[in-house]
This record gives C-alpha cells, sequence and structure tokens, in this order.
C-alpha cells in the first residue's frame, strides 16, 4: 500500500474510535488455520445453536449427496 493511501486510512477514522489500548492478533490463535468463516442469514443461524451442529448437518447433506443417484 502506498504511503498516501495509509495517510487517507489514517484521516477516515472518526474521533470517537479510540484504537490506543489495541493489541494487534490479540485473537489470532482462537482458531486453527485451516477454518473457514462463513456469514450465515440469520434465519439460518437460528436453527443451529453451535458450530458443532452446522458442521453435522453439512456432513450429512453431503453424504446423501454422494448417495444420490443422478436424475437421467
Amino acid at each position: 500500500m502506498k504511503s498516501d493511501d495509509n495517510e487517507d486510512l489514517e484521516n477516515d477514522i472518526q474521533p470517537e474510535y479510540d484504537f490506543s489500548n489495541g493489541v494487534r492478533g490479540k485473537y489470532v490463535g482462537r482458531f486453527p488455520k485451516d477454518a473457514v468463516m462463513v456469514l450465515l442469514a440469520p434465519d439460518v443461524a437460528a436453527a443451529f445453536p453451535d458450530a458443532a451442529s452446522v458442521n453435522e448437518a453439512l456432513r450429512i447433506l453431503i453424504k446423501a449427496a454422494r448417495t444420490a443417484k443422478p436424475a437421467a
């Protein structure tokens, strides 16, 4: 990134935002490196209490898709 772009970003921050005590990478270790984050629609997210239930449902769907016979 060019230094001019960096200055534009710094000037774009509103005065009420105070990041002076921020810590870079504070939460980076929470997720495995191969984790993929996706955004679920609110109605879909409401159907699943946690990540494990989402993964279980997707595994069932994958298994069903693999065993389904293609339409002729």
